[in-house]
């Protein structure tokens, strides 16, 4: 260094030291480069040391100190309101509570895991609340993990599961029971039906008959008067 100007110094002036510490940068300069897409490669094509690369990338993705403690407080405050959504599952809860947490380790805070098993359990639904009793009462929460957790409200929500199928398969059971003698009922209404109206039909049957013998009968009798009487009674419209 020269006053603000920095001087290369010539490399056949290099100490053994300074060779190696040049072939460690480059070492490090095309690992970063090779890990790099070409949009983020431009970034930092320009820098001249691996340091240099890694500061401008931390500033790129995490960036300033302002920008970086603003996030922080975001994600903070997300995982603070973290619930569990209506109908959500839990393999979903756990990839959403996961993104949260890595993010805001990834900026530097980081939670103990005790605090993140209590979360879990406290942000579960109502009808999870005697699967989270029986956890905090047979199990030292501390020692627990947070795949260990998750691993068994999964197991509970299986076992839930299968108890909801088994009821769904009941009610379709009984549906088809209550058809099949509502199916059996009406049938039997219809033979009733049709055995009424077969009575019907033969008391008409019996009335057109006797009608049928009466008009049989008179005209037998019409037919034992005298030709002469029956024109007569027939102008009158007389009947026998």
């Amino acid at each position: 260094m020269i006053g603000n100007t920095t001087i290369e110094k010539p490399r056949e002036e290099w100490s053994e030291e300074e060779k190696r510490l040049v072939q460690y940068n480059l070492k490090a300069k095309n690992k970063i480069t090779f890990a790099l897409g070409m949009d983020k490669y431009f970034k930092v094509s320009n820098c001249k040391s691996a340091k240099d690369m890694w500061d401008t990338l931390q500033v790129t993705h995490e960036g300033t100190t302002e920008v970086k403690r603003s996030r922080i407080n975001t994600l903070t405050h997300e995982y603070e309101l973290f619930r569990m959504n209506p109908n959500e599952s839990m393999q979903d809860m756990q990839q959403r509570f996961t993104h949260i947490i890595n993010h805001i380790a990834s900026l530097g805070k980081i939670f103990p895991n005790e605090d993140l098993i209590n979360k879990v359990l406290r942000c579960l639904s109502r009808e999870w609340q005697p699967k989270v009793t029986a956890i905090t009462k047979s199990r030292d929460l501390s020692n627990m993990s947070l795949a260990t957790i998750f691993g068994k409200l999964q197991e509970h929500e299986m076992e839930l599961m299968r108890l909801n199928q088994h009821e769904e398969n009941d009610k379709k059971k009984k549906g088809i029971s209550f058809k099949a003698s509502s199916s059996t009922q009406e049938g039997s209404d219809k033979e009733d039906t049709i055995e009424i109206d077969e009575d019907d039909d033969l008391s008409l049957f019996v009335k057109r008959f006797n009608k049928f013998l009466r008009v049989r009968v008179n005209q037998r009798k019409r037919q034992k008067i005298h030709p002469l009487l029956q024109d007569v009674m027939n102008a009158i419209n007389l009947d026998i």
